[in-house]
């Protein structure tokens, strides 16, 4: 059997459902998961759908052509369909931090995330021994406010030669520039080691500790050009007191961070995530 995924949205109107169902249904598919959510302040519809279809008789091209010549045309909608017969590549990007690599590789390694890894880099090179331990190629590509530009530029070479679908920033200690992002547009994934839009900077779980609050948190995000401020896929907390140091909030916040990145990577190769308006819908 192929699986493919459907991501859908456009403005709103009569009739989405029951059209694309029964188109569907017309090519011998099995709809398995359907959900949607109509947002009513934009009027803006948004589906996902995930449908079975016999090997014998799908064709991908031909189903496209159908469904754009059926119904993209007829409600405008803005989509996207991915088969299951293709495993996403994932780039990860670390600087000196290893928590978060760990917790990616050890999930990669025992099957829980359904990805390839075809290399780890980065600008440090501490933590190549965890790379090689893992067997997964590592490149050093150091950077310096005068070598920027050549870094990411083999930075993209090498995202182009392995044919990377997306990328996760594991406490990448750089500002990504506006030529990476271009080139993977809601495809870079980070983890910020704060509940955002609170306690922004270096610093968050000091600021934190100087403000006492009862909780922390972890919010991973996509990357825009605005610093810190891309659609947020994931978010948790966790309480704390007046009993707890800066080491215990660092501790307690790496924990959070590791969670929350490793279900955003989940939700993001499952295709759980639409981002629209610098916002997403996180479909179950």
């Amino acid at each position: 059997m192929t699986c493919i995924t459907i991501l859908i949205h456009c403005n709103d109107q009569s009739g989405i459902i029951a059209s694309v169902t029964n188109f569907i249904a017309q090519k011998q598919g099995n709809i398995i998961y359907i959900d949607q959510h109509v947002d009513r302040d934009q009027n803006v519809f948004f589906m996902r759908l995930e449908t079975e279809f016999d090997d014998s008789i799908f064709d991908e091209n031909s189903f496209k052509s159908s469904f754009k010549d059926e119904l993209v045309d007829k409600f405008h909608f803005t989509w996207r369909i991915y088969s299951s017969d293709h495993k996403v590549k994932m780039a990860v990007f670390v600087s000196k931090y290893d928590h978060c690599l760990y917790d990616i590789l050890g999930r990669y390694n025992s099957g829980e995330l359904n990805i390839e890894i075809p290399f780890i880099l980065s600008n440090h090179m501490d933590l190549a021994p965890i790379a090689k331990s893992f067997n997964i190629p590592f490149y050093h590509i150091p950077i310096t406010k005068n070598s920027k530009v050549e870094a990411e530029a083999e930075q993209l070479k090498l995202l182009e030669y392995h044919d990377i679908d997306f990328i996760v920033l594991a406490r990448y200690m750089q500002i990504v520039s506006k030529t990476l992002i271009d080139n993977y547009p809601n495809k870079i994934i980070n983890i910020h080691h704060s509940f955002l839009p609170a306690f922004v900077g270096a610093k968050p779980y000091h600021s934190a500790f100087k403000r006492g609050v009862k909780i922390i948190g972890a919010t991973s995000h996509y990357i825009t050009e605005e610093l810190d401020a891309g659609p947020i896929i994931e978010q948790d907390v966790t309480r704390v007191s007046h009993s707890h140091s800066i080491t215990d909030l660092i501790s307690k916040g790496r924990d959070l961070e590791k969670i929350v990145l490793s279900n955003a990577i989940k939700l993001h190769i499952d295709r759980k995530v639409m981002v629209y308006n610098n916002k997403t819908v996180i479909f179950s």
